[in-house]
């Protein structure tokens, strides 16, 4: 199982710029650190973010089908218990050596988030 194997692994550093380059050229896509990368959100919604030495990307249902047909992909399980996201797949980590597959994997799963309800911003937290 890939959470097992990816649960400790640190992104590696030369994926960020990678990822960036494949995010789609859209003003509405937010970047944020986590997971130890870098995830990118759109209406307040995760669409894809680095974990492990791979991308993991929220899709539809006949995207995530897709995906889930990739050798080496599987559900979004980041604790490795058990416990997957069912709208988020990991890619296999080929994906991060194909530029063009990146971005498109990345395009879809922006295409999904953006056509859900945008999240209500949250407020700033109290000292």
């Amino acid at each position: 199982m890939y959470a097992a194997d990816l649960a400790w692994v640190k992104v590696p550093p030369e994926n960020h710029p990678v990822f960036r380059a494949a995010l789609p050229k859209d003003p509405r896509v937010e970047t944020v650190r986590m997971f130890g990368g870098v995830a990118a959100k759109v209406n307040g919604h995760l669409f894809a973010g680095l974990f492990g030495r791979s991308t993991m990307v929220m899709l539809d249902e006949s995207d995530r089908a897709t995906a889930l047909a990739l050798e080496g992909a599987a559900l979004f399980d980041p604790m490795g218990n058990g416990r997957a996201r069912s709208d988020k797949v990991m890619l296999p980590e080929s994906v991060m050596n194909d530029p063009a597959e990146l971005q498109r994997w990345l395009g879809r799963a922006f295409t999904a988030a953006a056509m859900l309800p945008s999240k209500p911003t949250k407020a700033a937290r109290a000292p």
